[in-house]
């Protein structure tokens, strides 16, 4: 796939945002907003946004002094972003590589990023670039998922498309969980100069209120549908029923609800 996986480009914005948004990320991004608020920040860069989840918390919960500038590599996500802010608001959209930040040492007291890191081809240099637009003393919070055993609606996609696709299996659905091992993560941190670098694993509970609308965002809502096109013979909407009979099997009719876990971190710039 190469850099493939961080594409989400064309309709799949809309799909992640509506499908997948309310049951997997809405409730993390709350999360890490708080822990953000609780930096106190001025400055915040946000890396890596999507379609703006994090960054519409971010903006509720901190004092309007505080600047936000919001950050993707992808302008059809970002578009999506912008579009939950009003005009005047104190926030800043920008199209950037997070492993190539074009913004000056020590710009930022806050980075913050959600559900990010796993799709970075080099995540030791994003660190190093995060370290380096941090000003001294500055705090870097950020999530990650954990492994498919702790969030069965990956593995669940994984293998539905994998049986559509048994000579070839699309191999999407590894990349959000491949950073569930913490200990890499915060050796790659340290190696990079940060300091007081905290983990902390987050249990939630998942609510599907629409395994349809669910589904949809598992398929169409990430690079996984342009594996599945690119295979072709199948019709991604096939897909689409296979997953919600596999959710349904697993955790009942709608509403229901599904283990989630992930890994936060806080890593700081020495003062």
């Amino acid at each position: 796939m190469g850099s493939d996986i961080a594409r989400f480009v064309g309709d799949i914005p809309e799909h992640y945002d509506a499908g997948l948004g309310p049951v997997i990320f809405a409730d993390y991004a709350e999360d890490l907003a708080r822990r953000v608020e609780a930096s106190n920040p001025a400055l915040v860069l946000e890396i890596a946004a999507g379609t703006g989840i994090l960054s519409r918390k971010l903006r509720d919960r901190l004092p309007a002094s505080v600047r936000l500038t919001v950050t993707d590599l992808n302008a059809p996500m970002l578009d999506l972003a912008q579009s939950k802010f009003r005009p005047g608001e104190q926030v800043e959209f920008q199209t950037a590589d997070a492993m190539l930040l074009p913004f000056r040492d020590n710009s930022f007291d806050v980075v913050a990023c959600q559900f990010g890191v796993m799709f970075f081809p080099d995540k030791d240099r994003c660190n190093r670039e995060v370290f380096r637009v941090l000003e001294p003393g500055g705090v870097y919070h950020f999530n990650t998922w954990g492994s498919h055993a702790d969030n069965p609606f990956g593995r669940i996609a994984h293998e539905v498309v994998a049986g559509f696709f048994p000579d070839d299996p699309p191999q999407f659905y590894k990349v959000p969980f491949s950073c569930s091992d913490p200990e890499p993560i915060r050796a790659s941190l340290a190696e990079a100069g940060f300091v007081d670098i905290k983990t902390e694993f987050v249990a939630r509970r998942g609510v599907i209120r629409d395994a349809q609308a669910f589904a949809r965002g598992l398929i169409y809502g990430n690079p996984a549908i342009a594996e599945i096109r690119a295979r072709g013979g199948v019709d991604p909407d096939d897909i689409v029923d296979a997953i919600v009979a596999a959710l349904h099997a697993a955790f009942g009719k709608d509403p229901a609800r599904m283990p989630l876990k992930i890994l936060v971190f806080q890593a700081s710039k020495p003062e």
